[in-house]
């Protein structure tokens, strides 16, 4: 599927090159070599244990995944849901996904009904690949429960033990021998890259928005992250970010695609359990959120000989200008600061550990050497808010024909910049632009999205509550609630199907911070 006109000058450059080729190149040229690891605790939140995959094992298994999505009958450029916690499973079936031509969307881990239904019956998925749990959340039925509620989704797939009837199990592929399914060859053509390969969503202050990407523009916010970091080729990552956004999918699964290195994964970051990955994986570079960077370096977390990098991803850009000057001169820190789904802006830290200012104009991913390239351009809008285009930046709504609906949907004006909604201020003295705070209507509660008036609609149904935000210094926001029964409370958003940080608001404070 090519959003907009297969002819345009943007799909015309946007070549041959899809993530999968880039997957199959690096296994080609280093077929023993690692590259996948799982975090080494995943016995604590999910079912079996740490997988150490090589580009041959991971290579099988993609074909396995592909091969069993099309025997489902489902035909190319169907969407297939993931909703899997950050281990070697959620990369594999993204990738499994994209070799049988489908289209994936990653839903964040803490969505539940609520969430990932209104999401799936935007965009019409067929299919949900899950895990049997993480942590004690039943993710299969979570996703049972939502394929119930969308209409076109036809299967539920599941890794994970005791799976209930009716869920078609995955975990055999994981196992390496002879190939029992394959996905026939798929021919994309001379734009094979312009091809939609992943749609996440998008919280906005009038509703959720589905934002489709190409291979293209995907690898291009990969690359941006990978120049401005200077990830030389056969990197080992370790990622802390969730690939269910953009932003998350930049910073991690795309600059291991592009250097072709090693990706350990995190999941729910647990101190010893970083230092043991970053010793056991002889890891170079790092990828956590942006809040947590500093406060690792200072716990001396960070103390490996052949750590170079630390990439820190700003899911709230705002509260990169609080972040105090890097303390760390022999590591390079880079600034990713994700605006929605619409695009990332990285940026090195100064010598004297300042954060790097957002250009007006042109911006430029690794700017101190040759290979210094355009990955984005910045612009003011009328309102005073952040608008950015590039080759990053989808041009089109997803899915096709969501401009003629009512529904909220991805629109860039005809320059293609698209407005992120986030108010700033420009220096045009400097060109420089600096964001002042979120979208209006938004709050951020570590990496999640929320609407303040679906917030205040839902307290409102429960009666005499009151539900807040309060400042935290990790997690941007915090969500405080306040009900006569608070036991009652909880039951009522249960059965809602809401985020659980928003039924957690109503746990008494002490549990709550536990949780």
């Amino acid at each position: 599927m090519i959003l907009g006109d297969p002819t345009a000058p943007h799909i015309e450059t946007a070549g041959r090159t899809t993530l999968d080729d880039l997957f199959r190149s690096a296994a080609a040229r280093r077929p023993d070599a690692i590259a996948l690891c799982d975090p080494l605790n995943r016995p604590a939140f999910t079912d079996g244990e740490p997988r150490r995959l090589t580009y041959a094992q991971a290579d099988h298994v993609i074909s396995a995944i592909a091969g069993r999505l099309r025997r489902l009958g489902l035909a190319p450029d169907t969407v297939v849901a993931l909703q899997l916690p950050n281990t070697v499973e959620g990369v594999l079936a993204f990738l499994g996904v994209l070799r049988a031509g489908m289209i994936a969307a990653p839903l964040p881990l803490l969505w539940r009904r609520a969430d990932a239904a209104a999401a799936l019956n935007r965009v019409g998925a067929k299919a949900i690949v899950t895990t049997s749990r993480v942590g004690t959340a039943d993710h299969c039925g979570i996703a049972m429960i939502v394929a119930a509620e969308v209409f076109p989704i036809r299967y539920v797939c599941s890794f994970g033990d005791g799976l209930p009837d009716g869920v078609i199990p995955l975990d055999d592929l994981m196992k390496i021998g002879p190939l029992l399914e394959t996905a026939p060859p798929l021919d994309r053509g001379e734009h094979a890259a312009a091809h939609v390969a992943a749609v996440t969503f998008e919280v906005t202050p009038g509703g959720l928005v589905p934002v489709g990407r190409s291979h293209a523009e995907l690898i291009a916010g990969g690359r941006a992250v990978r120049l401005e970091s200077a990830l030389q080729d056969d990197a080992a990552i370790l990622a802390c970010c969730a690939p269910s956004s953009f932003a998350g999918l930049a910073a991690g699964v795309m600059p291991w695609l592009l250097t072709g290195g090693t990706l350990s994964l995190h999941h729910s970051f647990d101190a010893g359990t970083f230092t043991d990955q970053l010793r056991l994986d002889n890891c170079d570079t790092v990828a956590v959120p942006g809040a947590l960077a500093a406060r690792i370096a200072e716990a001396g977390l960070l103390a490996h000989p052949r750590l170079r990098n630390v990439v820190a991803l700003w899911r709230s850009p705002e509260r990169l200008a609080l972040a105090a000057p890097w303390q760390r001169p022999d590591l390079r820190l880079v600034d990713v600061q994700a605006f929605g789904e619409t695009a990332v802006i990285c940026g090195k830290r100064s010598a004297s550990g300042e954060a790097a200012d957002i250009r007006l104009g042109l911006a430029f991913a690794s700017s101190e050497t040759d290979e210094a390239i355009m990955v984005a351009e910045t612009a003011v809008t009328q309102d005073g808010t952040l608008a950015i285009r590039g080759a990053m930046v989808p041009r089109h709504a997803f899915p096709p024909g969501a401009e003629r609906t009512p529904h909220p949907h991805f629109s860039p004006n005809p320059r293609g910049f698209a407005d992120t909604g986030y108010p700033c201020r420009a220096d045009r003295d400097n060109a420089a632009v600096e964001v002042t705070g979120p979208p209006p209507g938004i709050l951020s509660v570590g990496g999640y999205r929320f609407r303040q008036d679906e917030l205040n609609a839902l307290a409102a149904s429960l009666g005499e509550a009151v539900l807040t935000a309060l400042p935290d210094a990790l997690a941007g926001h915090r969500l405080a609630g306040h009900a006569a029964d608070r036991t009652l409370a909880r039951q009522a958003l249960d059965a809602l199907g809401v985020n659980p940080l928003i039924d957690g608001a109503f746990l008494p404070r002490r549990k709550a911070e536990a949780a």
